[in-house]
Order: structure tokens, then C-alpha cells, then sequence
């Protein structure tokens, strides 16, 4: 590595690293969610990628994907963990986390260059998003996109009042709300990238190659890393159900069975995943060293991801 990209390297790495981290009590919190941020960092990646963005821009807005749900730490565990439909009064709790996650980014190195993900990505092109009111031109092209693929996710995964649907049906959805809750622009890539099965490796998975697995009460919730090994066990965060992992292979060979038994209070916490945190640095790091020194406007590197 050139003696030149060492300090950008230096500078990269602990900021991303702790961005990451932020997002990962989100995930620890609420236990329908296990895979949603990876999911949605993905799938906003991809569609990024079919954008034709730069290597650089593509990881800012996998990582807001990532990071979107930040204000969800403000949100009250009994509104978050709710097994029933919320009421309106509980909606509009839901509904500060953008402004939250605003408010906690602040002060970060990266918050001029992340921030709109985390406040924008509820706002839709026909002003009736939250929490600002936005119309299209207003809202940040990385909101529009995470947005969109938040809904994705959303409506592809089993919540506790409902099963996912099929990723037909919700493709479809799109394709009626585009131009009103969805950029139409960015439907019609999403939408493609659906249909030639590019988005199938995502849907219903935790990480790459490893999907959700099932727990007999409660739906594909189960979470399996990449570091484990068969003869480990693994809980739904839902219910408490036990597995231990049968079998770990590549390309989604991954089994799971049910011992009968409940994990306690301590077992259920979720842990860090180090290397898929790991992974995504790495990912966004290396996008940051392949990146030109100066863009079209002669800004450097550092420049245009701290806003400056």
C-alpha cells in the first residue's frame, strides 16, 4: 500500500468502524429486526451499484443504510418490541426516530456526510412523509434510495402480526407507489434488479449466503454468524426458543434444530457480529482508497465525505 494512503486509511477506519457500531444497538434491540440493517445496507448498495455511482458514494449510502434506524435508541421497548399492531399515539413515538438519530449523529465527523439517510428516509416525493414534509427535490438522493429499500425489507419479513410477503407482491407495491412514496426512478431499478433475481440473496437473509432461520413459533427470526460452528446453540430473540447449529457450510447450508429448550435473560442478548461488522469496514474502507484523490469539483476525499 502507497505511503500516501496510510492516513487515510487511519483517518477511515475508527470512524466507520464506530458508525457501525452505533447502528448495531439498534439491532440489539429489537429482536424482529435480526438482519434488517445488513439487508437494507445491501439492497441500497446494489441499487446504487446499478445507478453507475462511484465506489465511494455507493459505501456512504450502504452505510446510511446501515445506520438509518439510529433514533430507534430513543424509542420505548414496549413500543419497539410490540407483538400487535401499534396504535396511532404509539405510530407517532415511532415516528421521532428520524429526528432522534439526527440529534445523536450530530457532532460525528461523518454527520454531514451520513446525516440525511438517518433524518430523510421517511419522507417521500409527494410531501407526506415524516418527519419534515419533504418533496422530492428536497430529499437527499441517499434518503430516497434508503428509504425505499427500508420498505423493501419491511414488507418481505415476518413481523409479529404477519408473515413477509412474496417479493412478486412487493415489487409490485412499489411499482404502484412510485412517484408518491417512491422515487419512480428508482423503482424502476429496484424493480429490475428484482425480476433478474439479483435481490434474492438478500431477501430473508443475515448475512451473505446465511439466511434466517425458522423458529417453530415465531417465523425465520433465528440469527446464525458466520463464526459459529455446528454444535453451538443459537435462540430466537422473539420467544427464547433454543437451536443448536446441525450443520455451517457455504452457500447457505445451514441447518438448525431445537433442543426444547428457553434461553435466560443473559443468553438472549445479542451479541456484537464481529465479522460482519469486520467485513463492511473493510468494504467501505477499500471503496474509500480506490476513490480518485480529487472529484469533478477538485474536492479531496476527506472534503466531500466530512462535508466541507
Amino acid at each position: 500500500m502507497p505511503a500516501s494512503s496510510l492516513p487515510r486509511t487511519d483517518v477511515a477506519l475508527p470512524l466507520i468502524d464506530s458508525l457501525y457500531r452505533m447502528a448495531w444497538l439498534v439491532e440489539a434491540r429489537d429482536p424482529y429486526t435480526g438482519g434488517h440493517l445488513w439487508r437494507v445496507s445491501q439492497f441500497a448498495r446494489l441499487l446504487a451499484e446499478d445507478l453507475a455511482w462511484p465506489a465511494s458514494d455507493v459505501a456512504r449510502v450502504s452505510l446510511g443504510g446501515f445506520l438509518h434506524d439510529l433514533g430507534k435508541i430513543g424509542v420505548p421497548d414496549a413500543i419497539l418490541n410490540k407483538r400487535d399492531k401499534l396504535t396511532d399515539e404509539e405510530y407517532e413515538t415511532i415516528k421521532t426516530h428520524p429526528a432522534i438519530g439526527e440529534r445523536l449523529i450530530h457532532g460525528h465527523p461523518l454527520a454531514a456526510w451520513i446525516g440525511p439517510a438517518i433524518f430523510e428516509h421517511h419522507e417521500r416525493p409527494d410531501g407526506l412523509g415524516y418527519p419534515a414534509g419533504r418533496t422530492q427535490d428536497d430529499i437527499s438522493a441517499d434518503a430516497r434510495i434508503v428509504g425505499l429499500c427500508d420498505a423493501f425489507d419491511a414488507m418481505t419479513s415476518t413481523r409479529p402480526y404477519r408473515e413477509g410477503m412474496p417479493v412478486e407482491r412487493a415489487l409490485a407495491i412499489l411499482n404502484e407507489e412510485a412517484g408518491r412514496q417512491f422515487d419512480a426512478r428508482l423503482v424502476r431499478h429496484f424493480v429490475a434488479l428484482g425480476e433478474t433475481g439479483r435481490l434474492d440473496a438478500i431477501v430473508g437473509h443475515s448475512d451473505l449466503g446465511i439466511p434466517l432461520q425458522l423458529c417453530g413459533a415465531c417465523g425465520p427470526t433465528i440469527v446464525v454468524r458466520r463464526d459459529q460452528k455446528p454444535g453451538e446453540v443459537v435462540y430466537c430473540r422473539c420467544c427464547g426458543a433454543q437451536a443448536r447449529i446441525e450443520t455451517m457450510g457455504r452457500e447457505g447450508d445451514v441447518r438448525i434444530a431445537a433442543t426444547g429448550r428457553r434461553g435466560d435473560a443473559a443468553q438472549l442478548e445479542m451479541e456484537v457480529d464481529e465479522p460482519l461488522l469486520a467485513g463492511m469496514v473493510v468494504s467501505a474502507v477499500t471503496a474509500l482508497l480506490a476513490a480518485p484523490d480529487r472529484d469533478a469539483d477538485g474536492r479531496t476525499w476527506i472534503q466531500r465525505w466530512f462535508g466541507r
